[in-house]
């Protein structure tokens, strides 16, 4: 089979490459690649439904009244922070403020959410907060929702005692899940029904290793998995006689990660294709395939070490926060959900622009309504200037009108805008007005983030990432939002920077400009 060139022709805005800090991939000797969700994707719905089926059939069997609980892909994103005290699944901005909340399945009230966490931040080194940081936290999440309900309900009382034990549960029950498997065994066996195939990133890897890069795979996945899935996803996209094999300098399988970067166990050669392990003696030798091991002997075997290294993963913590912190390598995180935020926010752009207009004419009404309100409170506390104190009266009242009619129109697009990808938590990395929580991980972790390796491919392995100007508040120029920069093919060869996605408008609740 042949690969044409043309596969790799210009990609839509979604398809880009985001970066937060400027990259340049001709100074990249060595890419490392996670597996799972990375180089294979897979459908999200149809695996973690599945997942949740067969954690659903776990609860079951303990005597857990789960039997007529059903999967909802809609009401868990990724980048949410379970609240293991209240039994709650947030949404934090970037500092760490709560702004929205559902507790069970029931979403918290403006009311609610200011009074339960008012004083409260989220800080995930604390054991309260769990993260969300991998599209495999959705079932659990899913199904912890559910048992809340239940847990409130009376209806768990034999089984857990809090909601921090209904976690447990189901943090437990899933990762016994994913160790008995059954459910990877389902997948091997009908690959189509959950891996969504993707012709050019054979392309990609193989543009990468002509380009004069090392390749390396580091998967968490046990050997038959990996060859399963390699197999099923690149070889029919390869040039005749090669195999996924020969992509890769090192195949890592069963890596441990994020051990595999701060600890040194010993490598295990896989001797044969059925998996058969031998212990290594010496070095670890380039071209084959290995299980655990160590970063180290990595560095050791390519020849290479710190940011002459990229890799490329999907979980933030176990792929990219860990490698960089211990290592100094380089990072780029997949995000696949990127893709669907951008189409919706482009599909929302005429209403999240009507919108602006609309915050803009309210500000200039609310600039004035105060304005007048303090003339009329100086003049009555005695040292203001002489006024028509009735008529600035009814200057006020008519402004107060004015605002009120503006927010009418407002509320339903503010809606709308806090619906952009998702009804129930809106953008992925955005909460409110600011970047979400899951953002602001993503920018301190992620040198570049993009939704699928093969958007690689349009970059080349040769191109040159620019991060944009960052901004502060007092900036007279804003310049593109800090970390939002891509690059895209049709771009010019030194690259093009702009925003992924907008954020959604300031929105003033109607109150906050009553007199």
């Amino acid at each position: 089979m042949t690969l044409s060139v043309k596969d790799a022709g210009p990609l839509p805005p979604e398809r880009g490459l985001f970066c937060n800090r400027t990259l340049n991939m001709r100074a990249i000797k060595a890419i490392g690649y996670d597996m799972d969700y990375t180089l294979v994707h897979y459908h999200i719905e149809a695996w973690e439904r599945r997942a949740y089926e067969h954690l659903r059939e776990r609860l079951d069997l303990m005597g857990l009244p789960v039997r007529t609980l059903e999967f909802s892909p809609e009401s868990i994103i990724r980048g949410l922070v379970i609240d293991r005290e209240l039994g709650n699944v947030v949404k934090a901005n970037r500092f760490g403020y709560v702004k929205r909340a559902f507790h069970g399945t029931q979403p918290l009230s403006f009311e609610e959410l200011r009074s339960t966490y008012a004083s409260t931040m989220v800080d995930l080194s604390e054991h309260r907060w769990s993260f969300l940081n991998t599209l495999f936290s959705l079932s659990e999440a899913c199904m912890f929702s559910q048992l809340v309900d239940l847990f409130d309900q009376g209806a768990l009382t034999t089984f857990v005692r809090s909601y921090g034990e209904v976690y447990d549960l189901v943090r437990r029950q899933i990762d016994l899940t994913h160790m008995e498997g059954r459910l990877k065994s389902e997948i091997m066996a009908d690959p189509e029904r959950f891996v969504e195939l993707d012709a050019t990133a054979a392309l990609t890897l193989l543009d990468q290793r002509a380009a004069g890069k090392q390749l390396m795979l580091i998967t968490n996945s046990e050997w038959h998995y990996t060859s399963a899935m390699m197999t099923y996803a690149f070889d029919r996209f390869l040039p005749d006689g090669q195999t996924w094999r020969d992509l890769f300098d090192l195949v890592i399988v069963a890596a441990g990660k994020p051990g595999f970067f701060t600890t040194q166990p010993g490598f295990l050669e896989i001797a044969s294709e059925d998996g058969l392990l031998r212990p290594v003696v010496g070095p670890v030798v380039p071209r084959k395939a290995y299980f655990g091991g160590n970063a180290a002997g990595v560095e050791m075997s390519l020849g290479v070490s710190g940011d002459e290294i990229l890799y490329i993963g999907d979980h933030i913590f176990g792929d990219v926060h860990v490698s960089k912190r211990v290592l100094a390598w380089r990072t780029a995180l997949i995000v696949r959900e990127i893709e669907h935020e951008i189409v919706s926010s482009l599909e929302a752009q005429d209403a999240l622009n009507e919108l602006d207009a609309l915050m803009k004419e309210k500000e200039a009404l609310e600039r004035v309504h105060c304005q007048k309100r303090l003339a009329l409170v100086r003049r009555k506390a005695g040292y203001g200037e002489a006024v028509d104190e009735p008529a600035l009266g009814r200057d006020i009242s008519d402004l107060r009108t004015r605002i009120a009619a503006l927010d009418d129109r407002i509320s339903p697009l503010a809606k709308k805008a806090g619906e952009v990808s998702n009804s129930s938590w809106g953008p992925l990395m955005w909460a409110g007005n600011d970047k979400s929580h899951f953002a602001r991980q993503v920018e301190r972790h992620a040198d570049i983030y993009t939704s699928r390796v093969s958007n690689f491919a349009s970059a080349t392995p040769f191109v040159y990432l620019r991060s944009p100007r960052g901004t502060l508040p007092h900036d007279v120029a804003p310049a593109p939002a800090a970390g939002a920069g891509v690059y895209a093919a049709s771009a010019p060869a030194t690259g093009r920077e702009w925003s992924h996605t907008p954020p959604p408008p300031s929105v003033t609740r109607p109150s906050d400009s009553g007199g």
